[in-house]
């Protein structure tokens, strides 16, 4: 038995948000007890992807994943292949890795990140009509990748994201 099949039993299974991006579910499903793996590389060594995920963690998509990539990574993390195309951009979507984007109102209902708040063109939160967030609304921090999202607040000054919404402004 080589070492990733003696891995592989002890990832546990981490439900992914509906919308939610690829790198946020990714660190989640990290950091979850059962799995307690450092690194978007340690998870893409299991599945045999090497930096791969890591990249994706950190919402970089070129090249973008491919079936077999996604396949790789399904057949760890218990997902299926269409769910994960489904916390990736749309095919031909551009997208604006930096700076990190934040619908308070939405993360305050849902706990995660999603995707198309990286949109190159999203500049608003459709759903609550209200400006995306870069920065904490206390100290001005920009957020961490979504991979890195722990608490669900600012890592400088530990202020919810939920709480954010009070001071996010309309579009």
């Amino acid at each position: 038995m080589n070492e990733d099949n003696e891995i592989r039993p002890k990832l546990g299974y981490v439900e992914p948000y509906e919308g939610e991006s690829i790198s946020h579910y990714l660190g989640g499903l990290r950091r979850f007890k059962p799995n307690s793996l450092p690194s978007g590389y340690s998870l893409g060594k299991i599945a045999g992807l090497g930096a791969i995920t890591g990249r994706w963690e950190k919402l970089y998509f070129n090249p973008f994943p491919n079936t077999q990539e996604l396949e790789a990574l399904a057949s760890v993390v218990v997902v299926n292949v269409d769910r994960l195309s489904q916390m990736l951009p749309p095919k031909g979507m551009t997208m604006k890795p930096r700076p990190i984007r934040l619908c308070a109102a939405c993360y305050a209902e849902v706990p995660c990140h999603r995707i198309e708040w990286q949109f190159k063109e999203k500049m608003k939160c459709d759903r609550h009509q209200l400006r995306l967030l870069t920065k904490c609304t206390n100290c001005q921090t920009s957020f961490p990748i979504p991979a890195d999202w722990v608490q669900g607040e600012c890592p400088h000054c530990f202020l919810p994201f939920a709480t954010m919404a009070k001071r996010q402004k309309s579009y």
